[in-house]
C-alpha cells in the first residue's frame, strides 16, 4: 500500500499559539496554496480519500476533487486540551516545560500525548489494510505526518520535526501489509 498524506494549507493563527484540535480558520492565499496542491495531485489515482474531520483539511479535500472523502476523527491533530488557542508563552501549566522535554509521554491538561496519537494513526492504517485499500490519499495535519513518517517510514523521534512538511505538503509512504503484525 502508499499512502499519500496531504498537510492541509497554511491556517490563520498568530505564530507560537497552540490550536491543535481547534477548527481554526485558513489564511486568505488559501485559493493560491491548495490550487499548487491541486496541480500535484492531478494525474494520480487513489482508490480512497480520508479526511480529518476539520474543516481546514476538508477544504482542501473539496478544493483538490475530494470532497466525498471519508471523514475521519483519528486523522485529526492532537488534542492539546487546556492549551488550545493559548499562546505557548501566556501558558501557565508547569506541566508545559515537562511536555517540551518530553513530549511523546507528558499529556497536556485535558488533552492527549504524543503516543495516544500515534496510537489514532496506527488504528487507521490497520483499518485501511483491513479493507484491502491499496493507494489511499489522506488530507490530515503535520501531527499525523510526523506520527507516519516515524511509524510508517522509521525516521527516528529524534529530529523528527525537522522532517514537517510545510503547509500543502504531499508525502508518500510504503506501508507493508505486515504492519498490522508489526502492532
Amino acid at each position: 500500500m502508499e499512502i499519500t498524506f496531504v498537510r492541509h494549507t497554511s491556517v490563520d493563527v498568530p505564530r507560537g499559539v497552540c490550536y491543535g484540535q481547534t477548527d481554526v480558520g485558513l489564511r486568505n492565499t488559501f485559493p493560491q496554496e491548495a490550487e499548487a496542491v491541486k496541480q500535484q495531485l492531478l494525474g494520480q489515482e487513489f482508490d480512497a480519500a480520508f479526511c480529518s474531520p476539520l474543516s481546514r483539511c476538508r477544504r482542501l479535500a473539496e478544493y483538490c476533487g475530494y470532497g466525498n472523502a471519508a471523514l475521519d476523527p483519528r486523522l485529526m491533530e492532537m488534542n492539546f486540551g487546556e492549551w488550545e488557542m493559548k499562546r505557548y508563552e501566556d501558558i501557565r501549566d508547569p506541566r508545559l516545560l515537562q511536555w517540551f522535554e518530553n513530549y511523546w509521554n507528558i499529556t497536556p491538561t485535558g488533552g492527549e500525548n504524543w503516543l495516544e496519537q500515534g496510537e489514532r494513526l496506527r488504528s487507521f492504517v490497520a483499518s485501511l489494510i483491513e479493507q484491502g485499500v491499496e493507494r489511499p490519499v489522506v488530507f490530515t495535519h503535520g501531527g499525523i505526518v510526523l506520527h507516519a513518517l516515524n511509524q510508517l517510514a522509521g525516521y527516528p523521534r529524534e529530529g523528527l520535526f525537522d522532517h514537517l512538511p510545510p503547509y500543502g505538503g504531499i508525502v508518500k509512504i510504503g506501508v507493508s501489509a505486515d504492519f498490522c503484525k508489526e502492532i
